[in-house]
């Protein structure tokens, strides 16, 4: 392919999907494309929810919905018409499972109980409804003070897909230079689940870490998750630092199963956890860089002259590049999206307005429309900018175990870098005012204050072009 095209990937996704001898449950499904239910020929490759009901019964429901009995027999086949997606649902499954009754209360006590948490003041916009927010679990948080303005079900523990990859790259990204260079062996890329999103890695060629972090980030590339953990001592040793990594960032939530989020028994996230780990990353420059480009150049294969060619990448997060049914959200700076048969949809974002900076994740809308963790996450942020100083915060965002307890109480100085004897406080555990934890070193020129109640570190980022929303840009 000649340099500057740009690769389309989405139906050879869902071939693999489909075809793949013995496919199971947990298949990609990252590289938003479109469906349409009028046309035989379109591939159906948007977010799969976990099957409904049994495809008994669901043929009828499919020919209704305008799909030909051809069509219909072959997705009866695949047992995919059990999804909501295919039978045009827009509403949760009765048999949907349930939050638990208790949940994690790192960030508060409000933030353990299942629901929808907010606190308004008088004059605050009215939160949107259940029809409009249907995702299971959402959070959206202030991303500098750590400040939860409202969630439902932040703590419930659901499968997370390629948003992991946002713990992979505040594990792993510190590790390697952006310019050190790794030759692919073929183990690098074995252990790939079927229908795995890719970037387009080929053994035996060479790419930078720079080249490697962009196919993770715009392309959701777990060719490149494998390529990265290979030269980190294995996907085993990653996991392992993954999980100790989430244990650091009070991510209790979490468990780690492979690198990359694809679906295995026991992997679980939570919306909580998930802003933890975009809010932990977007402290380095190097994630904040990958998270927030929209299309780069990425080297494909070497011509008969001996030259490298190039291929177009665009970024899959539609907020930062939005789609035939969706412009760019403004101020958007990142951070991650996801889609697999047992997530479903999931995104973490983070957009800013004049000083404010909010964060919101989406975990596994029940409507089964085009973009629609993508709308649910606009609908937040936009109510989020609208009530940040019209509502009381039920919760917080903490900060790393060795500066936060995760329930309230800073750590010793003596535990903490750089800590300051009389900022030992406690943190108010319902994120109010002085209960403030910020993400730090996310520009220059920190400046701590140090309240009665709390530590709160302040920093202007994003970057100007960022707030404008317009994404970076990468070549070569």
């Amino acid at each position: 392919m000649g340099s500057g095209s740009i690769r389309r990937s989405g139906g050879a996704l869902f071939r693999g999907v489909l075809s793949a001898a013995g496919a199971k449950g947990g298949t990609f499904t990252d590289v938003p494309t479109t469906f349409c239910a009028s046309t035989a020929s379109t591939a159906a490759t948007g977010p799969l929810a976990p099957a409904a009901s049994a495809a008994t019964g669901s043929a009828g429901r499919a020919a209704r919905n305008g799909f030909p009995l051809r069509t219909v027999a072959a997705l009866a086949a695949t047992g995919l018409l059990g999804s909501p997606v295919l039978a045009g649902t827009a509403h949760a499954d009765p048999k949907a499972p349930a939050p638990p009754a208790k949940m994690s209360q790192i960030g508060g006590d409000r933030l353990g109980t299942p629901g929808v948490h907010v606190q308004p003041k008088p004059g605050a916009p009215k939160l949107p409804g259940p029809d409009a927010l249907t995702a299971r679990s959402w959070i959206v948080s202030d991303a500098e003070s750590g400040k939860v303005l409202a969630a439902k079900n932040p703590h419930w523990q659901l499968a997370p897909a390629s948003t992991l990859k946002m713990l992979f790259a505040d594990t792993v990204m510190p590790k390697f230079p952006k310019n050190q260079k790794h030759t692919v062996k073929p183990a690098d890329l074995a252990g790939m689940g079927v229908g795995s999103s890719l970037v387009g890695i080929k053994e035996n060629l060479t790419y930078t870490v720079h080249d490697l972090w962009l196919g993770v980030f715009l392309r959701s590339g777990n060719d490149a998750v494998h390529t990265l953990s290979a030269m980190n001592g294995g996907t085993a040793a990653t996991v392992a630092q993954m999980q100790q990594h989430a244990k650091e960032l009070n991510a209790n939530d979490t468990h780690v199963v492979t690198p990359d989020g694809y679906d295995a028994p026991g992997q679980v996230s939570s919306a909580y956890d998930l802003s933890l780990f975009a809010r932990a990353g977007l402290q380095n420059a190097d994630f904040r860089e990958y998270c927030s480009t929209a299309s780069a150049q990425f080297p494909g294969d070497k011509g008969k002259d001996g030259k490298r060619a190039t291929f177009g990448i665009q970024n899959t997060n539609r907020l930062l590049s939005g789609d035939y049914d969706m412009k760019p959200y403004p101020g958007i700076a990142g951070v991650k999206n996801g889609s697999t048969t047992n997530a479903g949809s999931t995104f973490t974002g983070v957009a800013q307005r004049g000083d404010r900076k909010l964060l919101v994740t989406v975990m596994n809308p029940a409507k089964k429309m085009h973009n629609e963790a993508y709308r649910e996450a606009a609908q937040l942020l936009d109510w989020g900018f609208a009530a940040a100083d019209k509502v009381e915060p039920v919760g917080r965002l903490v900060g790393p175990r060795s500066e936060d307890d995760g329930r309230g109480a800073v750590a010793p100085a003596k535990h903490r870098k750089g800590a300051n004897d009389s900022s030992q406080a406690a943190l108010d555990s319902t994120g109010g005012p002085g209960g403030a934890w910020t993400a730090v070193g996310i520009g220059v020129g920190a400046v701590v204050l140090l309240g009665l109640v709390g530590l709160a570190v302040h920093r202007k980022w994003p970057l100007p072009a960022l707030v404008r929303g317009r994404g970076r840009r990468s070549g070569r």
